[in-house]
């Protein structure tokens, strides 16, 4: 696997993790302006995956189909505080609010290091991902 693709996988595998976070906080809240939230940005991670996948796929690799580890004990100690919380709503939007800054920083990170046509994808994604970042970010604040 070239370090291209390597980068790239480990940018979706990251997105993945937030991607089913926010799904699987979508099945264990019951506001529904943060279910809509949810799907909103659940939907944001998908397109950006998929755009990164098809970077993957034109290097004839492919792309990653899991998460990572971080990802998964991120989830489950969410899951743990919401249960012994009071207000199970802001225990999920804290845990998201840090999974956009974990993306947030691989893609500042990836983009220093990548070679020269992965940063200009990432770019185009990058606005993205800001702006996913931002929202959860004002909604944690607000």
């Amino acid at each position: 696997m070239s370090q291209k693709t390597e980068q790239l996988n480990e940018l979706i595998a990251i997105i993945r993790d937030g991607q089913r976070f926010y799904e699987h906080a979508h099945d264990e809240i019951n506001d529904e302006q943060l279910k809509a939230l949810c799907r909103d940005m659940a939907r944001a991670k998908h397109q950006i995956i998929q755009a990164l996948s098809v970077k993957v796929a034109a290097n004839h690799e492919q792309p990653t189909d899991s998460g990572t580890l971080v990802g998964k004990l991120r989830q489950a100690y969410a899951d743990a505080r919401a249960t012994l919380a009071s207000d199970e709503e802001s225990t999920y939007l804290a845990q998201l609010e840090e999974a956009e800054d974990r993306i947030l920083e691989a893609f500042e990170d990836a983009m220093e290091t990548a070679q020269p046509d992965v940063q200009a994808l990432l770019a185009v994604e990058m606005p993205k991902v800001r702006a996913c970042h931002q929202r959860m970010r004002e909604l944690s604040n607000g």
